[in-house]
């Protein structure tokens, strides 16, 4: 069985910076794209950042300059650095990758449990 453990969320004030992690356990043989949604209350679910298992990333425009997207494939943990964090990036974050089981073909899906980031003003 595969899991995700996400951390590092937290109340911080405008300004200023927090960094997630997301470490990805069990029977796992690869993974392909990791990426951090977040969802905010009463909003839909988007993504904030991507990477893929070679390095490439992508960002929503709301958060370029200011977020960073990294991996440790040796940990298959994804990290989030966030920077000069606004009010507005207040939103429970969750981490999501495709990977390939061990004893399995093809990938599959996961989502972590969420963590929470409160910026205040």
């Amino acid at each position: 069985q595969v899991q995700l453990v996400e951390s590092g969320g937290g109340l911080v004030q405008a300004g200023g910076s927090l960094r997630l992690s997301c470490a990805a356990s069990g029977s796992i043989f690869s993974i392909n794209v990791m990426n951090w949604y977040r969802q905010a209350p009463g909003k839909q679910r988007e993504l904030v950042a991507a990477i893929s298992s070679g390095g490439n990333t992508n960002y929503a425009d709301s958060v370029k300059g200011r977020f960073t997207i990294s991996r440790d494939n040796a940990k298959n943990t994804v990290y989030l650095q966030m920077n000069s964090l606004k009010p507005v990036d207040t939103a429970n974050y969750y981490c999501n990758i495709y990977y390939r089981s061990r004893y399995g073909v093809g990938y599959s899906e996961l989502w972590g449990q969420g963590t929470l980031v409160t910026v205040s003003s």
